[in-house]
């Protein structure tokens, strides 16, 4: 399964742990955050300036080297 820009941002968590990481390496604390459940991955990281696709294919690169 691959990460899309409108995935809901708890559910990447969920899914691939280790977004957790590089969201925070990026200073995006969606973790705690009650928009986590509500917002996708282009939301939360649009409002933080952040290219989504760049972070995307981090997320999945980290998680494929777990």
């Amino acid at each position: 399964m691959a990460i899309s820009k409108k995935d809901n941002i708890i559910d990447v968590i969920n899914d691939y742990p280790a977004a957790i990481e590089v969201l925070q390496n990026h200073g995006v604390h969606c973790v705690g955050c009650m928009l986590a459940h509500s917002e996708s991955l282009e939301e939360g990281l649009a409002a933080h300036g952040m290219d989504v696709d760049a972070v995307i294919k981090e997320i999945e690169e980290k998680s494929a080297a777990s």
